[in-house]
């Protein structure tokens, strides 16, 4: 027996060998509830590496030196001198940039806390320019976009008109290139390309003084709703307003309900209008609550794999687009008796006769995989619990199995691309879950009542009926005159044979 346990001991010399594996001492200062930038897993990088990759700027520590990222250094230093020369003045040194990086200095702990990893290379003199030039290029960029697209001059007013002539933007190599500009947003929503967002709220609440520019943004996070309104795919046709109330109502229940943004039913207050600019944790979580409806459901495991678009069809399923909704706010409708009549529902404005799926309409273009890719890479790591994006993306994936899946949503403009062809999308949706793993899903319920619904025959029926004769109204008129044509013949045969015997 005191063999045994002697075999399991380690000798002076073989625990110098291993002791820096068991050493814990240098994560005493980890704590994972605190990160919230990681690093993508190494399972869904191999996929698609340049997905997550910066392809012009670095932001934060994790890409910092790249020699392929070194050239837009030199821009952010531009924007460094354009920005002290833009609160110099208007603050006459109130508030001088180097009060903003003491703050950064008592923050330093707090900030790195945000990372899921170490940076030993990086000093710590080192980390704190980087975050205050990251910071500082990010809000003089904000800031500049922001006055280009509201084009301040106005006639008779020479205050606005000199800030306009002296923050002209017209030769700013940035903005004035629509590709180098879109690419750079493209890079700043990287999940490995990030900084806290409290660091950028803290330098608009205490450095940017522009009146015209507070009082269109109260908060940073305004400011950057509009820069990244190109990813908020529903803000056109639902309204910047709304946008914000939506944002508003799910970062104030992620704050004050310890991350559930379930089951919140009490009006919003005054404090929690405030609180939202706390949130969200950095733009690619930004990104994501564009897509989050205002009530999001509680989450399941359903019964089957949901069918394909194709078969759905089969069963009499109408496919609908809605520009106003959210991008994760999918409904299945139908109601318990007219819908069992699935034929009459050829007419528009017969829509109780009808089987809806309602999914907001889904604009697929060249940087749609990069940004869904971060969004999921982000809730694996930080939403393991309430994986929204992870979700929408499998069932998706589920409607789409072969190209003819696509042709079908695409016909019914669920989907709108600008790739080569429909093959293209259902092989970028068809990748974009592998190494994906969820426990359960938001739409568990539609899944089920979809399914419960194919599997009925009488329904399998009625749509047969319906695509051959009442697809259209074309079709159904033509249905109804054959019938009506029927119908007369049998009453004149039937005239004529009484008329006979």
């Amino acid at each position: 027996m005191a063999h045994a346990n002697t075999s399991f001991a380690l000798s002076d010399a073989e625990f110098e060998r291993v002791k820096h594996i068991i050493d814990i001492r240098d994560l005493e200062d980890f704590k994972l509830s605190e990160c919230s930038i990681y690093k993508v897993p190494c399972n869904l990088r191999k996929v698609n590496e340049e997905a997550y990759t910066p392809q012009l700027i670095s932001i934060g520590p994790i890409h910092l030196g790249k020699e392929e990222l070194k050239p837009m250094q030199e821009h952010k230093k531009r924007y460094f001198h354009f920005f002290w020369e833009r609160v110099s003045n208007e603050l006459a040194m109130m508030y001088p940039m180097d009060k903003y990086k003491d703050y950064l200095k008592t923050q330093e702990q707090e900030i790195k806390q945000c990372y899921a990893q170490k940076f030993p290379k990086i000093s710590d003199e080192k980390f704190l320019d980087m975050m205050l030039l990251d910071a500082v290029f990010i809000m003089e960029l904000f800031l500049r976009h922001s006055s280009w697209k509201s084009d301040t001059i106005k006639p008779g007013h020479d205050n606005v008109e000199r800030k306009s002539s002296r923050f002209n933007h017209s030769g700013d190599y940035i903005l004035s290139q629509s590709w180098l500009s879109k690419d750079i947003a493209r890079d700043l929503i990287l999940i490995e390309n990030q900084i806290p967002i409290f660091v950028l709220k803290e330098l608009y609440d205490t450095v940017v003084s522009d009146v015209a520019i507070k009082k269109e943004h109260p908060c940073f996070v305004d400011l950057a709703l509009q820069y990244f309104a190109l990813y908020d795919t529903q803000r056109s046709s639902s309204g910047s307003d709304e946008t914000k109330l939506v944002l508003e109502k799910n970062l104030s229940k992620k704050h004050f309900f310890s991350g559930s943004i379930f089951g919140f039913k009490k009006p919003l207050n005054k404090s929690m209008t405030k609180d939202r600019c706390k949130n969200p944790e950095h733009f690619t979580d930004l990104i994501r609550y564009f897509c989050l409806p205002a009530n999001m459901r509680n989450s399941g495991r359903p019964d089957n794999v949901l069918r394909t678009a194709t078969k759905l069809q089969e069963s009499g399923v109408s496919f609908e687009k809605d520009k106003k909704r959210r991008l994760l706010e999918i409904s299945f409708d139908k109601k318990p008796f007219l819908s069992s009549f699935l034929c009459l529902g050829c007419l528009q404005h017969l829509n109780h006769f009808k089987a809806r799926f309602v999914i907001p309409q889904l604009e697929v273009g060249q940087t749609t995989e990069c940004v869904v890719r971060n969004l999921i890479a982000f809730e694996q790591c930080h939403y393991p619990e309430q994986p929204y994006i992870c979700n929408y993306v499998s069932l998706i994936d589920s409607l789409i199995h072969t190209q003819v899946d696509v042709e079908l949503l695409v016909e019914k403009e669920v989907i709108v691309h600008e790739l080569g062809s429909d093959e293209e999308v259902a092989t970028l949706v068809n990748g974009l879950c592998k190494h994906v793993v969820t426990n359960s899903t938001c739409y568990y319920e539609t899944i089920n009542e979809l399914n419960k619904h194919y599997q009925n025959v009488w329904n399998r029926t009625m749509a047969a009926l319906w695509l051959v004769y009442f697809r259209d109204t074309w079709r159904a008129s033509s249905t109804v005159v054959g019938i009506a044509v029927l119908i007369f013949a049998v009453f004149n045969f039937l005239r004529v044979v009484r008329y006979l015997f």
